[in-house]
């Protein structure tokens, strides 16, 4: 079984969730693959300094505790015993998951008391103990991730929503879209943090607006500079050059073949 590496090993606070097993190495060697053998949990948390000094390691047929380093427990299930699927737990893989306090205190004491008493309780039920705790641990991280994940998703539809509604103002900027949003710039930037960023999307949006406008014949007669000035572009030549970057074609290229279709 494969130990943490450094980089792994989480910050106070954070949960990390791994895949292992030989069906998980192949997938990250290989890309692709099945559901892995094991879910391993790293958490940081407070144990007995005894115990801490000394280090454990408690194994079962479908639970391995173990204490690492720095107070980092590693506790690995079998992903077959779960009653959650591998699929469901995406969200929380391989990546640093906030877990709140009173989920780590709980996590903390039940490991601290394993660690010291597990030689004289029964394996069997001390499995199940550990299962049972690992899924506890997963189902309340995932539903904090997943209602996270929602929250994030709102914010950014109300973010969008503002700038599509606010298109032709050539002031539209972050501060103005995060300040509209009573969330700070940082916040704005955080909800747009798939690599195209905000002043992109902005730009984007407008682009599509102008390839709407020059594509209806009902607004044939209108010029590509009041085109332009409608979907917030600081001058003609400014929309030309965005425009033909964006697609390949100037505005009135555009419009030409759109309305010959």
């Amino acid at each position: 079984m494969a130990e943490p590496q450094s980089a792994d090993v989480p910050a106070s606070g954070y949960l990390v969730v791994r895949a292992s097993g030989a069906a998980a190495a192949r997938a990250a060697i290989l890309g692709g693959g099945g559901d892995p053998e094991g879910i391993q949990l790293l958490l940081r948390c407070p144990v007995p300094r005894a115990v801490a000094e000394s280090g454990a390691r408690l194994t079962f047929a479908d639970a391995t505790l173990h204490l690492l380093p720095a107070g980092v427990v590693l506790l690995t299930v079998a992903a077959a015993k779960l009653s959650i699927s591998f699929a469901e737990l995406r969200p929380l893989m391989f990546r640093p998951v906030e877990v709140d306090a009173p989920l780590r205190s709980l996590f903390a004491s039940a490991v601290a008391h394993v660690l010291s008493a597990g030689p004289r309780l029964d394996p069997h039920g001390l499995a199940h103990h550990l299962l049972g705790l690992a899924e506890l641990v997963l189902r309340s991280a995932l539903r904090v991730e997943l209602d996270r994940v929602d929250a994030l998703a709102s914010r950014r539809r109300e973010a969008l929503e503002y700038m599509r509604a606010h298109l032709g103002e050539q002031s539209l900027s972050a501060d103005k879209i995060a300040e509209a949003l009573y969330i700070s710039r940082r916040r704005l930037y955080q909800l747009f943090d798939d690599g195209q960023g905000v002043s992109e999307r902005l730009k984007g949006l407008r682009v599509e607006r102008a390839k709407a406008l020059l594509a209806d014949p009902a607004k044939a007669g209108r010029g590509i500079a009041e085109i332009a000035r409608d979907c917030g572009f600081t001058s003609a030549p400014h929309f030309s050059r965005t425009f033909r970057r964006a697609t390949g074609r100037t505005p009135r290229e555009f419009r030409e073949q759109a309305l010959r279709g």
